[in-house]
């Protein structure tokens, strides 16, 4: 079950996808629910396409709203466990409809929800918001965590059965020897013999790319590449219009590699990263990472040993961390360094590492009291955020 699916592009996206690829390459049995939009099948396993709309705050964004259907293909599926990643909406009746047929169940957290709505001026729903999150997760057989920070602040909310989800990144494809001219005259506007600075990622108001115009007024000549798009995109052009930026859009399979691997230096000031697949990616690809210490970053990142870290709030920490990296004389090390930490995790291992916690999941639900039913408040206030939440919608 998943909220966020094709043909939006994010890290959560690439985790399903790459994990149905393997799933189904070892000959598990997949059956996927999602919003409409996108395919009707994902390495031969069937995609339920449930009615949806666009989140006006996030266009790319498709929410479905739970069918009563539903219940009846998961029975006929017959699965040994269900999926639930980063339940919304049609996530939360997946983890309803497992409760029903005495499924086990297994939820991925992969947003740091909670400071997503203080960027679109949402905070004060943050205590409802944490009693909505305990209420999905108590019902899970296993939490699944993208990073330590995760894990540990689901842990101080009162959230337990929590395990971690290995990271992964495909080090065939991301490689140092992706690297190419042309790319890179693409990137910089034909300024080649210039230092190069690349972003990827999503164009929304948490990631604060804004900030990178910082970067290229304090060290003239630099250059920056930004791959994506989003809800922001329009605005950031405004903001760095004048600049020696040049926006890409959507960059995919080689040719971002080669965007990667023909960069200087991957920048990276978001505060809000659960993992931050796209820094492994970097780093595969032997781009230095120059990124925020916070969230799931510094799992990924070792301070002047495998990339470069700032530390939120510190003011000029991003302009100086890109100074320090630029001026290091020891990128080959680091970039050596790097690649051999993303070589030990694969999509494959990752794989294999969540079937057994799926198996986990079986052994755990087999040796638990099911949960019991939420109490008139908390059905008061899952009701009123549904409501809430119908009139952001079309």
């Amino acid at each position: 079950m998943t909220d966020p699916f094709l043909p939006k592009i994010d890290g959560i996206v690439t985790m399903l996808t790459r994990t149905v690829e393997c799933l189904r390459r070892r000959g598990d049995e997949v059956l996927i629910f999602a919003p409409s939009g996108g395919p009707s099948e994902l390495y031969g396993a069937e995609v339920v396409g449930l009615p949806s709309m666009r989140f006006p705050l996030y266009p790319e964004l498709r929410l479905a709203l739970p069918r009563a259907s539903m219940r009846a293909k998961i029975a006929a599926f017959a699965p040994d466990v269900v999926h639930v990643f980063e339940p919304a909406l049609l996530g939360i009746g997946g983890i309803y409809c497992s409760q029903a047929l005495k499924l086990p169940l297994v939820v991925s957290a992969h947003t740091d929800i909670a400071a997503y709505l203080r960027y679109y001026k949402l905070g004060a729903l943050d205590g409802l918001t944490w009693m909505l999150m305990r209420e999905r997760h108590r019902r899970s057989d296993v939490n699944l965590c993208t990073s330590t920070a995760t894990l540990n602040d689901l842990q101080a909310h009162g959230i337990g059965n929590l395990a971690l989800w290995e990271r992964a990144v495909d080090s065939t494809l991301f490689r140092a020897e992706a690297k190419s001219v042309e790319m890179r005259s693409r990137l910089s506007d034909g300024a080649v013999e210039k230092p190069l600075l690349l972003y990827v990622g999503r164009l929304s108001a948490e990631k604060q790319v804004d900030q990178l115009r910082d970067v290229l007024r304090a060290l003239p000549g630099t250059r920056l590449a930004i791959v994506g798009d989003g809800p922001v995109r329009g605005e950031l052009e405004r903001h760095f219009k004048g600049t020696p930026t040049v926006f890409m859009g959507y960059l995919r399979g080689a040719a971002l590699a080669s965007a990667y691997a023909s960069a200087d230096l991957f920048v990276f000031p978001s505060q809000t990263e659960t993992l931050g697949l796209v820094l492994l990616e970097a780093m595969a690809a032997g781009c230095p990472v120059v990124a925020c210490r916070a969230g799931g970053v510094p799992d990924a990142v070792q301070d002047g040993r495998t990339g470069f870290l700032f530390a939120p709030g510190e003011p000029d920490g991003l302009v100086n961390c890109v100074r320090r990296a630029l001026a290091s004389g020891d990128l080959d090390s680091i970039r050596a360094r790097a690649r051999q930490d993303v070589e030990q995790h694969s999509w494959e291992g990752a794989t294999e590492q969540l079937r057994q916690l799926y198996m986990q999941a079986m052994e755990n639900r087999m040796h638990r009291a099911p949960p019991q039913p939420p109490g008139a408040v908390k059905r008061a206030l899952s009701h009123a955020t549904l409501a809430v939440l119908r009139t952001l919608l079309p």
